[in-house]
């Protein structure tokens, strides 16, 4: 799933040449070999070396707190969703719904790296979810559609219905 992930992450970037990784471990770790030095270790790691390859550093945030929710974010990433239980989903579900609540991204109004690499791996959860569910988690499911279809980021992923349609009556128009 990583590989795949670095990889739409690189076409997003608009990366000419594409990098060769590779695995370690029984947790299927990527690893980028670094022409000019040592191997880069780990999703995050590899992701922000992509970011500033391309000379997007607003990707990593905007200022100094930015920069840190985004770091935040990206370590939630890796820590609560790779191996995550379907205990633990709901958990992420609903730790990810509260904090959305007022924010249209991740940092705050400042679309991320940390949003990218969270909708990679927020996407097989909100797939197996039904309608029912996916309403319980409103503010998740509005940021998941809208960066499903920020420019760019799907690639690999199919879309994902993540509301349906309300039908209401004459008294809320």
């Amino acid at each position: 799933m990583a590989l795949r992930e670095l990889s739409s992450l690189e076409k997003y970037l608009g990366l000419k040449k594409p990098n060769k990784y590779s695995t370690q471990g029984d947790k299927k770790v990527p690893v980028l070999q670094n022409n000019n030095g040592p191997p880069l270790v780990g999703l995050v790691t590899i992701a922000c070396h992509l970011v500033k390859e391309a000379k997007r550093p607003e990707l990593l945030g905007d200022s100094t707190e930015s920069r840190a929710v985004v770091q935040q974010w990206l370590e939630y990433r890796v820590t609560n969703l790779n191996g995550c239980t379907k205990d633990d989903m709901k958990t992420v579900l609903k730790d990810l719904n509260i904090y959305l609540q007022d924010k249209a991204y991740l940092a705050k109004n400042q679309f991320t790296l940390a949003d990218i690499l969270m909708y990679y791996g927020i996407q097989p959860l909100i797939v197996d979810l039904a309608i029912q569910e996916k309403e319980q988690y409103v503010n998740v499911t509005r940021w998941f559609d809208h960066i499903q279809h920020y420019p760019g980021v799907r690639r690999h992923l199919s879309p994902v219905v993540v509301l349906r349609n309300r039908i209401y009556t004459s008294r809320h128009h």
